[in-house]
C-alpha cells in the first residue's frame, strides 16, 4: 500500500517548480492533493492532469496566500473536495533581491506578507481541519536562512522566520499530534530560477555554487519531493521541529 493512501494534502504554490514536484510525489504515494496556484491556472491544471493521468486524485484551487480571504477560500475548497485534511505543504513564496539602498517598505512587505504571514494563515486554517489523528506540516524554507547572500537581507530574513516558526509551532502543536518540520533547499533549477538567469548553465553564480557543493551539481525539484513525502508520512512519526538541509552538501 502507498504510504500516503487515504491522506489529503494541500500544497501551496504548486503550479510549477518545487511545488509541482511535491504535489505529484504526494499523489504518487496515494494522497489526494489540492494543487494551489496564485496566477498560473493553466500550470496548476497541467499538474492536476498529470496526476489524474497516473490514476491519482487532485484538484486545482486558486488563492493568493498573502490575502486572508483567499486563504480561507482555499481551505474551504479543500474541505469541500475531500472532507478533511492531513498534510499541509507551505511551499508558496517569492524572492526579490535588493541592496540595502534599494530596500523599500513595498519590497519588505511583499515578501513577508507571502513568505511569512501567508504561511501562518495557511497553517491556522489547516489546523482547523486536522482531525483527532493530528497532521503533518512541512514548511519550505531555504539555506539562505543561515547562509545569507549579499542583497538578500529581506528574503533571507523571511526564511529565517520560517525556521523559527517551525520550531515554535512544533512545540505548540505537538501535544495535538501535529508535526511541523522545515526543509532548506539549496539552489534548485526551476522555471523561476531559469527565467531570472540564476541557474543558467554558463552563469557565474551557478558555477560558484557547484564548486562549493560536494555533490557537484545544483538541485532539481525531484530532489526535494521525496523528502517531503517522508515528512508527510507515518515513517517520520517521531520527527518534529526539525530543519532538513537538502543542498548537496553546500556550505
Amino acid at each position: 500500500m502507498s504510504k500516503l493512501a487515504g491522506k489529503v494534502a494541500v500544497v501551496t504554490g504548486a503550479s510549477k517548480g518545487i511545488g509541482a514536484a511535491i504535489a505529484k510525489e504526494l499523489a504518487a504515494q496515494g494522497a489526494s492533493v489540492v494543487v494551489n496556484y496564485a496566477s498560473s491556472k493553466s500550470g496548476a491544471e497541467k499538474v492536476v492532469g498529470e496526476i489524474t493521468a497516473q490514476g491519482g486524485k487532485a484538484v486545482a484551487v486558486g488563492a493568493n496566500l498573502a490575502e486572508p480571504a483567499d486563504v480561507a477560500k482555499l481551505f474551504a475548497a479543500a474541505k469541500q473536495a475531500y472532507g478533511k485534511l492531513d498534510i499541509l505543504v507551505n511551499n508558496a513564496g517569492i524572492y526579490e533581491f535588493a541592496s540595502i539602498e534599494e530596500i523599500t517598505p513595498e519590497h519588505f512587505h511583499k515578501q513577508f506578507n507571502l513568505n511569512v504571514l501567508g504561511l501562518l494563515l495557511a497553517t491556522q486554517e489547516a489546523v482547523k481541519l486536522f482531525g483527532d489523528g493530528g497532521g503533518s506540516i512541512i514548511n519550505l524554507s531555504s539555506i539562505v536562512a543561515t547562509t545569507a547572500l549579499p542583497q538578500t537581507a529581506v528574503y533571507s530574513a523571511t526564511k529565517a522566520a520560517v525556521d523559527a516558526i517551525t520550531r515554535s509551532l512544533s512545540k505548540e502543536l505537538g501535544p495535538r499530534g501535529i508535526r511541523v518540520n522545515s526543509i532548506n533547499p539549496g539552489m534548485i533549477e526551476t522555471e523561476g530560477t531559469q527565467a531570472a538567469h540564476i541557474t543558467a548553465e554558463d552563469g557565474a553564480f551557478r558555477k560558484n555554487t557547484e564548486a562549493q557543493t560536494p555533490l557537484g551539481r545544483i538541485g532539481q525539484p525531484q530532489d526535494i519531493a521525496p523528502v517531503v513525502a517522508f515528512l508527510a508520512s507515518s515513517e517520520s512519526g517521531w520527527v518534529t521541529g526539525e530543519t532538513i538541509r537538502i543542498a548537496g552538501g553546500f556550505t
